[in-house]
């Protein structure tokens, strides 16, 4: 009897020291927009998560979850997350001086462009240069950098769900012109066979946007294990390769 119950004890032991090392972290996004996120299960997020769980972090396990953006603003502020955050930057959490929350090394960077038809004249430091024309903008976001370039141009804002929607309604001529970030444009060219010559691209007024995971305090430990191999993506052959097909 005795030694069944030293067995039951070992197994459970087993079992509690197996659970609290295989621990899965839920990595959240409120993205849903190419090359991010792409519909077959593919995309720069998901391909990286799948890269952290390779390297066996102490076998840790991440897993890819979706929640809208105010819900999960809300969340992080609440200190209500149960897991970490990709693709974020510290400002748009208040937080630039990266005391509320820890940071990793930014993985990527982007930047705010506006497509034209090639065919339209433009000259983006004249003033007024749009009057009239329609933007496509993505329903619900504000762009707190954009909006006085926006005005001074004349543009008028039509929204669409997504940034996808906008650049297909440019493509079959709803809209004048879109301002979205330059990866989301250029894979949408690339996916869509748009003819570079066809559009005319410019970058816009507003701050280089670095993606970055954000990690609660809370989750200090977890933050050790991932920040390594983050800072050393830019040297890693594997995470270029997975990258550049997104380019």
């Amino acid at each position: 009897m005795r030694a069944h119950l030293m067995t039951l004890t070992m197994l459970c032991l087993g079992v509690l020291h197996g659970a609290a090392r295989g621990e899965v972290i839920n990595v959240y996004t409120s993205a849903r927009v190419a090359p991010l996120m792409v519909g077959d299960g593919g995309g720069i997020y998901p391909d990286l998560v799948a890269y952290l769980n390779r390297k066996k972090l102490d076998q840790l396990s991440f897993r890819l979850v979706y929640l809208p953006r105010k819900r999960l603003q809300l969340q992080v502020e609440r200190n209500e997350l149960d897991g970490i955050v990709i693709g974020m930057m510290p400002h748009w959490f208040n937080d630039v001086a990266e005391k509320k929350y820890l940071w990793t090394a930014a993985f990527g960077t982007d930047r705010y462009v506006i497509v034209l038809p090639a065919a339209l004249p433009f000259n983006p430091s004249r003033p007024g240069a749009l009057t009239g024309r329609t933007v496509g903008l993505v329903l619900g976001y504000s762009y707190p950098e954009l909006d006085g370039w926006i005005r001074q141009q004349g543009l008028v804002r039509n929204d669409a769900p997504s940034d996808e929607h906008s650049l297909e309604k440019l493509r079959v001529g709803r809209v004048d012109s879109v301002i979205a970030a330059q990866s989301v444009v250029r894979y949408y060219m690339k996916v869509h066979a748009m003819e570079a010559d066809k559009f005319q691209l410019h970058e816009l007024p507003s701050s280089l946007t670095e993606r970055h995971f954000l990690v609660p305090r809370a989750k200090a430990a977890v933050y050790e294990k991932i920040a390594p191999v983050i800072r050393q993506l830019k040297d890693d052959p594997e995470w270029q390769r997975l990258a550049a097909k997104y380019e």
